[in-house]
């Protein structure tokens, strides 16, 4: 089956009140992603001081635990799944390099650059809701990779809005703006920059912090994504999961494999649109009506076995 593997990363706070408010942040994301369907073994979260009763917490926020979770997702993922990484906290920018703060050693954008040379999937997903983030854009873009800062310089160093409206945007359902109960990296982002610009309205302040987002290799981002634009379209298709992964599964054992099964081919025409650009186009064709075609049995199927049980 095809999955996402979600690597959360709550760093330094620097005082009690971001503290509080990153790790609300971080933990609503986590219960999102269970929620939505991420397996629990897929699911990595890790924060500055992991506290009592804190749930799906899995160790330390340090430079030796992301790479020990990465080494972990390189041993259990497939080319086929999607790895996520976000980042919540503060990061620092000296004019050259730009970095996460984590308990001792920071992390950088090169550091993300080498482990996700190791990963075997075509698909990686990278947030990054800190200050001074704007750099990572330039170091990590690639094709097959959809990166997003909160900021668009190192030079934006003030604490930001975005990872908490990013999180709940996938955490809810008002970002889903084509309404079909799954919310895309492009409608977090779109709704996440959005909630940003009210925020500051409201507040009567200036804007400190801009997004930015790539999905096609552009090393330079872009505010202004769409689904049938330049950047936005592999962003548009690329979600932790649907809200139909949250509806409990039937209790006939039979049923609850089709069902099973329905979603691992609709996880695998959504793969297959990811990568419609690198294919030939006869072969993508052929493959995207094979699939289509098992969907519409197994949807027949389920629906004559849903007739004739009680």
């Amino acid at each position: 089956m095809l999955h996402a593997f979600l690597l959360i990363v709550v760093g330094l706070a620097g005082d009690p009140e971001h503290g509080e408010l990153f790790h609300k942040w971080g933990g609503t994301l986590a219960e999102s992603a269970s929620h939505l369907g991420v397996p629990a073994d897929h699911l990595i979260y890790l924060v500055d001081e992991p506290t009592d009763g804190e749930k799906h917490v899995t160790g330390k926020a340090t430079l030796e635990e992301i790479n020990k979770s990465f080494d972990r997702i390189v041993k259990q993922a497939t080319a086929d799944d999607t790895v996520y990484v976000v980042l919540i906290g503060h990061g620092s920018y000296d004019g050259k390099t730009a970095k996460f703060n984590l308990p001792g050693p920071d992390v950088a954008a090169s550091d993300f650059a080498a482990q996700f040379r190791r990963l075997p999937t075509k698909q990686i997903v990278f947030v990054n809701t800190a200050s001074s983030s704007g750099p990572f854009m330039a170091a990590l873009a690639a094709p097959g990779r959809t990166i997003v800062t909160a900021t668009r310089t190192g030079a934006e160093r003030f604490a930001t809005l975005f990872g908490g409206f990013f999180a709940d945007a996938l955490a809810g359902t008002e970002a889903d703006a084509d309404k079909n109960r799954r919310v895309s990296v492009l409608e977090a982002f779109l709704y996440a920059k959005h909630e940003v610009e009210v925020a500051y309205e409201h507040e009567g302040i200036m804007l400190t912090e801009h997004a930015l987002i790539s999905d096609n290799g552009d090393r330079e981002g872009t505010q202004t994504p769409a689904a049938d634009g330049k950047v936005g379209r592999v962003a548009s298709l690329v979600s932790l999961g649907t809200s139909e992964a949250t509806d409990p599964l039937p209790t006939d054992p039979k049923l609850r494999a089709l069902y099973t099964e329905r979603r691992d081919i609709e996880r695998r025409i959504e793969a297959l649109k990811l990568l419609k650009d690198s294919m030939d186009p006869a072969k993508y064709s052929s493959e995207l009506e094979r699939l289509a075609t098992d969907l519409a049995l197994k949807t027949r199927q389920i629906r004559e076995l849903e007739g004739k049980l009680p």
